[in-house]
C-alpha cells in the first residue's frame, strides 16, 4: 500500500528544514572566533568551546522542560558517530586555520555542502544526477584555483592546511548524511556528545598541551563560539538532517563559505582578491547547481 504524505507531514519536514538552515549564520562566526583564538591550543580550545556548548545546551533543554534522561537510550552506535563527527571535524578545521591561509582554508573546509548532496546520492532512493556531477566539478575547480601557486610560483600557504580543511570537508558530510541512519535518536543526543567531545578534548589537552589562561576578550570569544557554532547550532542541524529535506540544507549550507569569508575580509582577516572571490564562486555554486535538481 503507498502512504500519501499528508500536508502536515510535509510542514513538519518544511519546519525541520528551516530550523536545521539556522545553523548556518551561527556557523559562519567560526572561522573568524577560531582565527581570533590562535593563541590557545587546539585541544584546550576545543574542550572550552564544547564544555560551554554543553552547559548552554543543558540550560536551555532543562529550561524548556526536557529530560536528559533520555540520553541513557541513545545506542553505541549513534554515541561514537556523534562524538567522532564532532571531535575530528573541529580538531581538523582548528589545525587547519594554524597551518595555512584563513581564507583559503575556510572555502576548501566549506566543500562540505557539495559533498553532502554528493553523498546523499548514495542514501536508499537517491542516484547521483548530471547536474550534481557538473557541480562537484565546478568546486573542484575551486579548490584547485584556491591552492594552486600563484603567477611566482609560491603557493599561498602549507599544504598540510589545505588537507585539514579538506579532511574537515568530508568528515562534517559524512556524519551529517549518515545521521540519516540513525534518525531516531532524539537530537538532544547531540548535548551528550558534546559534553563528551569537551571531555576528550580535555583529556587530550592535558596529555599533550601546556593549559594558556585566556584573556578577558578570549573568554569573551570562546563563550561566543561555545553558545553558537559550538552549541546551538548543533542542535538545530542535528535535527534539520534528520527529520528535514537533507538535501535542501545541502543547498542553503552555501550561503555559509560567502558570508563566513565576508566576515574574514571586514575583519581584517582574509586579503580580497578576485582569486578569492571566483574559487568562492565555484565552490558556492558548485553547491547550489548540485542541488537543483533536488528541490521541488
Amino acid at each position: 500500500m503507498t502512504v500519501i504524505p499528508t500536508a502536515r507531514s510535509h510542514a513538519d519536514t518544511r519546519r525541520a528544514t528551516w530550523l536545521g538552515a539556522t545553523a548556518v549564520p551561527m556557523w559562519a562566526t567560526l572561522a573568524w572566533l577560531t582565527t581570533s583564538l590562535t593563541r590557545l591550543p587546539a585541544f584546550e580550545l576545543l574542550a572550552i568551546g564544547f564544555g560551554l556548548g554543553a552547559v548552554a545546551l543543558i540550560i536551555v533543554r532543562l529550561a524548556s522542560g526536557g529530560d536528559l534522561r533520555v540520553l541513557r537510550r541513545v545506542p553505541l552506535r549513534a554515541w561514537l558517530l556523534g562524538i567522532g563527527g564532532l571531535f575530528f571535524y573541529h580538531l581538523f578545521y582548528v589545525l587547519a586555520f594554524r597551518a595555512a591561509p584563513a581564507a583559503q582554508v575556510n572555502l576548501l573546509n566549506y566543500l562540505w555542502p557539495l559533498l553532502i548532496v554528493l553523498f546523499a546520492s548514495l542514501l536508499p532512493g537517491h542516484r547521483l544526477r548530471a547536474r550534481q556531477v557538473l557541480g562537484a566539478l565546478a568546486g573542484l575547480a575551486g579548490a584547485v584555483l584556491l591552492v594552486a601557486p600563484s603567477s611566482d610560483g609560491a603557493t599561498d600557504g602549507a599544504p598540510i592546511g589545505y588537507v585539514l580543511a579538506l579532511a574537515a570537508a568530508v568528515t562534517w558530510a559524512g556524519y551529517s548524511v549518515l545521521s540519516r541512519r540513525i534518525a531516531d535518536v532524539p537530537s538532544d543526543a547531540v548535548i551528550g556528545c558534546c559534553a563528551a567531545t569537551a571531555l576528550l578534548a580535555a583529556l587530550c589537552h592535558v596529555a599533550t598541551e601546556a593549559t594558556v589562561v585566556p584573556s578577558a576578550g578570549e573568554w569573551l570569544r570562546l563563550v561566543a563560539i561555545g553558545l553558537l557554532p559550538l552549541g546551538l547550532a548543533f542542535v538545530a542541524w542535528d535535527y534539520g538532517c534528520k527529520r528535514g529535506d537533507i538535501t535542501m540544507l545541502g543547498s542553503l549550507a552555501y550561503a555559509t563559505p560567502l558570508l563566513s569569508t565576508f566576515i574574514l575580509v571586514a575583519a581584517g582577516t582574509a586579503l580580497a582578491s578576485s582569486k578569492l572571490w571566483i574559487a568562492s564562486a565555484l565552490i558556492v555554486g558548485g553547491a547550489f547547481v548540485a542541488s537543483l535538481n533536488q528541490q521541488r
